[in-house]
């Protein structure tokens, strides 16, 4: 571990440093100077495509590594400028403009086109999207369905495991635990179609959202059509068509939202898990040297659904205040949402985070198949189900009483008193004999392709 971090504030910056230093690339402050300074060269860059001042070949190749190449150094000088400017991307664009002067007098000479007809708004609101697309498809998508692919594994393993179900925490009709799986393993996919509809929505359009600027110094140019192509063509991002000064954040939200949902799904699973284990269905993998109580030597608690279960709940706490406020600022603009944007990293560090929990617990897992057949065994109540329904289907008269009155509220209910009770019906002995063969082991409905 390394020093500073002992010193962090944020866990995310301290005790969880090492498992997540490597979303620096989207959400550190020097990530996002990267990204400003990626797309005011890419702008100023697609002006000279498109005719509005020349640029020589080597020039274009200067420019693309100073964004290519941005160093530490280079984000510590604009903070430098920063702290005398007090505006971060004025501070980005005169970083820009002195780099390009050493490119030589043909650079000097066309500088001022950097940042032409801007806002900061139009560098932020291409920037943060731009790094969240990256996030969200670099490392939020691919971690989640790696954990889905990991469930699936599961669910193939334990498909022919009969499980006793448990509705309102009471015995009920038998499961497959390899179904009870795919339930999240389905949920979370379809969940993802949904986050992967949302476009990831930009705003370009100068200070007010009308390239006012733009539109007076060449009125004859199609600017909400070169702000698309720029937008859309360049960067990859949908351009929001009519804007403030800012973007809606609408879509945004959206994701965010979409985010939340399925880590809902994924507390649910880890309590359900947790419940699991509490119940003596899985065991976990011992390593060595690891504690599991400072005073019961015994313990293996489930710590990794305990942690994730704990992360998601700050992720989703923070994603909820996101996705509440970022569509709101008054008139064409305030402050509120960029001090919000700056906290982006947090729920989804979070939220990796308990990704990866997840399946550190997941490998710990050991079936318990005895404990969960005795189960089973124990429970022989549950079947009366499947003998009231086969009884309905044969005009039995009454058949869901005179079940109920067998074994509603009453303990003890076995294999051998429950063959009792129908030896007495007075019902042919074929029938008799099907529903002998019923079981809590057999009694699992469906056997679906998983």
């Amino acid at each position: 571990m390394e020093l500073n971090s002992l010193t962090a504030i944020s866990p995310i910056d301290g005790r969880y440093r090492r498992q997540l230093q490597h979303l620096d690339d989207y959400f550190s402050e020097y990530a996002l100077i990267k990204y400003r300074v990626l797309v005011e060269v890419e702008y100023f860059l697609f002006l000279s495509q498109k005719k509005f001042f020349p640029l020589s070949a080597a020039t274009k190749k200067h420019l693309r590594a100073i964004a290519e190449n941005l160093s530490l150094e280079d984000a510590m000088q604009i903070k430098k400028t920063e702290s005398i400017t007090n505006h971060d991307v004025k501070a980005v664009e005169y970083f820009l403009k002195t780099r390009l002067e050493e490119a030589g007098a043909e650079a000097v000479a066309v500088k001022e086109w950097i940042h032409f007809g801007l806002t900061s708004q139009d560098i932020n609101n291409t920037a943060i999207p731009l790094l969240w697309k990256h996030a969200v498809e670099f490392e939020y998508l691919p971690g989640l369905l790696n954990l889905n692919r990991q469930l699936k594994i599961l669910v193939k393993d334990w498909s022919g495991i009969s499980m006793l179900a448990r509705t309102h925490g009471q015995a009920a009709s038998p499961t497959n635990l390899g179904k009870e799986i795919m339930v999240f393993v389905e949920r979370i996919e379809n969940q993802v179609e949904l986050l992967i509809q949302v476009p990831f929505s930009a705003k370009f359009g100068g200070a007010t959202g009308n390239f006012n600027a733009h539109h007076i110094a060449f009125p004859k140019k199609d600017w909400v059509k070169l702000g698309n192509e720029f937008v859309e063509g360049t960067l990859g991002l949908q351009r929001q068509q009519f804007t403030t000064q800012i973007e809606h954040y609408d879509n945004l939200a959206a994701h965010f939202d979409a985010i939340k949902r399925i880590n809902t799904i994924l507390i649910d699973f880890c309590r359900d898990v947790w419940t699991y284990i509490s119940m003596d269905y899985f065991k976990q993998s011992i390593k060595k040297g690891e504690i599991g109580s400072s005073a019961m030597p015994h313990k293996v608690n489930p710590i990794d659904f305990e942690n994730a279960e704990g992360n998601l709940g700050v992720a989703n706490a923070l994603f909820e205040h996101f996705s509440a406020k970022l569509p709101i600022s008054r008139l064409q603009r305030d402050l509120t949402d960029s001090t919000v944007l700056r906290n982006v990293g947090v729920p989804f560090a979070h939220t990796i985070l308990s990704l990866k929990s997840i399946e550190k617990g997941l490998d710990k897992l050991v079936l318990n198949r005895e404990k969960i057949q005795a189960d089973l065994e124990n429970n022989w109540a549950v079947v009366a189900e499947a003998i009231q329904t086969v009884l309905r289907r044969e005009n039995y008269p009454a058949p869901y009483e005179a079940l109920k009155e067998l074994t509603r509220g009453k303990a003890g209910i076995t294999k051998a008193s429950l063959h009792a009770f129908i030896d007495k019906l007075k019902i042919t002995a074929t029938l008799k004999k099907e529903l002998k063969k019923i079981s809590p082991h057999n009694y699992t409905g469906v056997s679906q392709s998983f």
